[in-house]
């Protein structure tokens, strides 16, 4: 293709864009002064001229600008419809290439006469598309076939018409940044080209024909029995010339032609969205240009969808297929954490923390269709949510008009996603164009949980990767992942095991996958959700600012916390809190089950919390504050300190211990994609039923426990939850970090040395609080600045958590060189946190609580160490005695038989007693479901 060529087609994309641009300027300008009646009038007509306008350039240039029409042509569901009708006319054949073009590509790619390559070839085209025209023929066995022959020439237009759309793409972004198309235009310039080469076309169709005629592997055979549709069989492919199976069939917009055979056109389309299903989910390989022109249906009964045309089509990684799946999965149950975590897995980054609009966005691709009757309707409600979630963006950012027209949340869009969204996209168009309603969440939702469920069920015996890939620490640990494996995936779905002896790592295991949706498996720095378990962080930071001097064991909490000192509470004191003796067990209780996200307003909690009355004196009886010692802790932490919450809990336990990044108290934006996810062992929890809770568990805890505990997971899944401040139950933390921290505290705050090298990735090196990429623009430094970097997003209350530089480097010093996290480091902290010694006055006789710790021992004894358990098994505990400390972390929530076996197991290993809490016969606790039964084990 000469220079002339290239430049006068160029002029005409660029001249006609203009046109048509400022022509809807004009007419937006115009429609403002007239009624509402004219306006639509006025729009339609200018609808229809510029679509004529394209549909005429379009058919003059052909190439790639023929695919585009055809593309648009089937969003019925947001292009005006005036588009629609003109642009199907690229639907139909386009003016046929010369027979003498055709016969010569033929002899040329095949190698031999026509009269020897067939006994009859059909003059007169089949069809004639962008790339390639069609012709029927029969070969020399009798057998029927049509010829696909591409266009002399067409390579070249179609990658100078490439370079073309990608420069119009860049223009509209600058003139319409709302409209930016950079991405998709991107991932068509890369796979565009590869349609170009028959064998390669011939390649995927015979593919993608194995792979939806075969069961399919890993859970999904229940699925793949639901496709049904007809590939044609390949002959014979070169570069340019691939001869294929004939079959007869009807096309998609010959409606005529459907309606006098009967086809089922809902059914129809159903069947083509399943067949994409299993291509996207199950096999990871799938044709990403399905629009109407590559269907037919066989006209004999039951009128199955004929799938052509393989030249685009992309391959996806095994873990690409799991995060879109993933993505599918969150949209069809709004969870928005799982759908943070798809879009990390996938590579897709987001410039702003906003998730309920993210979900909006996502939930777009997988709607409901509609039909074209209705898509004037479903335009205006798709600019109508655009609009809100501008607004919302803007408030957000706070940014003018003018800025947030030019801000894009996008950071970066993988390609793989942008193809697939394109495939859903054209999906959607079919049945709009076809005039029926698909409801896509309920057929692609069997493809895409067979795709995390076949990886998932997979368990030890045939998943090599179970147990995580790290080097064992000691012989014990080799001994504990045999044990895992015994244990197997009926009662593990992911778990984390992390032990010190003696100041030093000797077990770090991570087994199981991160969630009953989620295949990947599980890390040593996976952020697991536990629950009561995290009362012993809570506790630990009232200790440090004992220590600190900001408060006493003693005090009166009204001295501290004013407002507390109301209705009852003026005796209570600080110990009272910690011993679980300050008879305020149930405060809050109703209001948290009426309203569940009550937990997440933390001012509002506090507000409430002081002014709540005890039902039983200070320092009566000990019964357990299961929700409610979390708030009185943590109203205590911030009137004590002046600080936040999570000021303290960085200042006096993550930074010293360098765990940055793996032990949180309500999780900050970035972190989504190392969630574990909640799930029930049902199996043991109907083991409560008949149970009585004895007199150190409220009452209210028990009834209907078994509803209460399958319902946890739905709330303590929810975004919301996770990154509210609830100090009682909401920790996410891996095993590692916790397990330093009572290494840490069995030996009076002592810092053991740094955690194993051998450990991947190493503990502390993620970022505690990350931050989203920066929109900003690039400044030019002035000479001597040491400033870097741009503005960053609105983080909300994270955003002004930290202390200074020269505190952070501090605390990383201390924790590199041991160093301490009190200033008493005497046996005399240890005694405060069993409630022993000078302090056994300050707990209740015979309770199971120190200051703040479960008490862990023989009963009938002086206890041995201390520790927290949480509701559904995980654990967390230190033996100082024996300079030992475990901590168990599982997302598959049940009555804490395999932390029980587990920890009983690498205490006998080691020497060192087995507290009665993890004995087979020994007494529970009072932590709601772990400890309220034993079951058989």
């Amino acid at each position: 293709m000469g220079w002339g060529t290239i430049i006068s087609r160029r002029l005409k994309v660029f001249s006609l864009a203009l046109f048509v641009y400022f022509d809807y300027k004009a007419v937006q300008k115009r429609v403002q002064w007239v009624s509402a009646v004219k306006k639509n009038s006025i729009w339609e007509k200018t609808h229809e001229r510029n679509a004529r306008r394209v549909l005429n350039l379009m058919i003059e240039l052909e190439g790639l600008w023929v695919k585009m029409g055809q593309y648009l042509s089937t969003r019925a569901d947001v292009l005006p419809e005036p588009y629609i009708t003109v642009l199907k006319q690229l639907q139909d054949s386009l003016p046929p290439r010369p027979l003498e073009e055709v016969r010569g590509t033929i002899e040329k790619e095949l190698g031999k006469p026509m009269s020897e390559l067939f006994a009859n070839f059909d003059n007169n085209p089949l069809a004639t598309a962008s790339i390639a025209q069609v012709h029927r023929a029969t070969l020399e066995d009798g057998r029927e076939v049509v010829v696909k022959i591409q266009h002399d020439g067409i390579k070249e237009i179609i990658l100078e018409d490439l370079k073309n759309a990608k420069s119009l793409i860049e223009w509209i972004a600058w003139a319409e940044p709302q409209y930016d198309f950079n991405p998709m235009i991107d991932e068509w310039c890369k796979e565009a080209p590869k349609e170009l080469d028959f064998n390669h076309e011939a390649e995927n169709t015979r593919t993608v024909s194995r792979n939806l005629s075969q069961k399919t592997e890993d859970g999904a055979a229940s699925v793949s029995s639901d496709v049904d549709v007809l590939i044609p069989e390949v002959i014979q492919s070169t570069e340019r010339v691939l001869v294929l199976q004939y079959m007869d069939g009807i096309r998609l917009h010959d409606n005529d032609s459907l309606e006098a055979y009967g086809v089922d056109k809902k059914k129809l389309v159903e069947e083509i969205t399943r067949a994409y299903a299993h291509q996207l989910y199950i096999d990871g390989f799938f044709n990403g240009d399905p629009h109407p022109g590559n269907f037919l249906v066989s006209k004999e009964p039951p009128h199955k969808p004929i799938l052509l045309d393989f030249g685009l089509t992309k391959r996806i990684s095994q873990s690409m297929r799991q995060a879109l799946a993933k993505m599918f999965l969150s949209c069809a149950e709004g969870d928005q954490v799982a759908l943070l975590s798809a879009f990390a897995e996938m590579g897709l980054k987001l410039r702003v923390d906003m998730p309920q609009q993210s979900m909006d966005i996502a939930t777009i691709f997988f709607r409901q269709s509609t039909t074209a009757d209705e898509a004037k309707e479903n335009i205006k409600a798709l600019n109508e949510q655009r609009e809100r979630n501008t607004k919302a963006l803007q408030e957000k950012m706070k940014l003018n008009k003018k800025e947030v027209k030019h801000f894009n949340p996008v950071d970066a869009f993988p390609g793989d996603a942008i193809i697939f969204m394109r495939v859903l996209n054209l999906l959607r168009g079919l049945s709009a164009s076809l005039n029926v309603r698909i409801v896509y969440l309920d057929i692609m939702r069997p493809f895409a949980e067979s795709t995390l469920l076949g990886s998932i069920t997979r368990g030890p015996s045939t998943n090599s990767q179970w147990i995580y890939d790290s080097p064992v620490n000691s012989e014990v640990e080799s001994k504990l992942r045999s044990l895992l494996l015994e244990i197997g995936s009926e009662k593990i779905l992911g778990i984390q095991v992390c032990a010190y002896k003696d100041g030093k790592v000797i077990i770090d295991t991570a087994a199981g996958s991160l969630g009953k949706y989620d295949p990947r498996p599980v890390q040593p720095d996976s952020l697991f959700p536990v629950f009561s378990v995290t009362k012993g962080i809570t506790a630990g930071m009232v200790h440090w600012l004992v220590d600190k001097g900001k408060l006493k064991y003693d005090e009166t909490v009204a001295d501290i916390w004013p407002e507390f000192g109301t209705n009852k509470k003026e005796l209570i004191k600080v110990h009272h809190l910690l011993n679980h003796t300050a008879g305020l067990h149930n405060a809050l209780a109703d209001v948290a089950k009426t309203d569940p996200l009550f937990l997440c307003d933390w001012e509002e909690t506090l507000r409430q919390m002081a002014k709540c009355t005890p039902e039983t004196e200070p320092g009566s009886s000990q019964i357990y504050h299961y929700l409610s010692f979390g708030w009185l802790c943590g109203g205590l932490i911030e009137h004590a300190s002046g600080k936040k919450f999570q000021e303290i809990l960085e200042e006096a336990i993550v930074r010293p211990l360098q765990i940055d990044g793996e032990l949180y108290i309500g999780i900050p934006p970035g972190v989504e994609s190392r969630l574990a996810a909640l799930t029930v062992d049902m199996e043991e929890i109907q083991m409560l039923s008949g149970l009585r809770p004895g007199p150190d568990v409220p009452s209210e805890l028990l009834s209907g426990i078994a509803q209460m505990a399958a319902g946890v997971p739905a709330l303590f899944n929810t975004l919301n939850i996770r990154r509210a401040i609830v100090p009682a139950a909401n920790g996410h933390i891996s095993a590692r970090a916790l397990a330093r921290y009572y290494a840490a505290l069995g030996a009076s705050g002592s810092i053991p040395p740094p955690h194993s090298s051998s450990s991947k990735p190493p503990l502390g090196s993620h970022v505690h609080i990350p931050t989203l990429p920066t929109a900003a623009p690039k400044k030019k430094k002035k000479k001597g600045s040491a400033k870097k970097g741009g503005s960053t997003p609105d983080k909300g209350e994270y955003a002004q958590l930290r202390t200074s530089d020269a505190d952070s480097e501090a605390s990383a010093s201390a924790g590199s060189t041991g160093g301490t996290m009190f200033t008493n480091s005497s046996g005399s902290i240890l005694d405060a946190f069993m409630g022993v010694g000078e302090y056994s006055g300050m707990i209740h006789p015979n309770g199971k609580f120190g200051l703040g710790f479960r008490r862990y021992g023989k009963a009938g004894s002086m206890p041995t160490g201390f520790g927290h358990s949480g509701m559904g098994g995980s654990n967390g505990f230190c033996d100082p005695e024996h300079a030992f400390a475990i901590v168990v972390t599982v997302n598959r929530m049940s009555l804490g038989s395999v932390t029980r076996r587990v920890v009983r197991f690498v205490c006998e290993e080691l020497g060192v007693p087995v507290p009665d809490e993890f004995s087979v016969d020994g007494e529970k606790g009072p932590d709601m479901v772990l400890n309220l039964a034993t079951p058989p084990e």
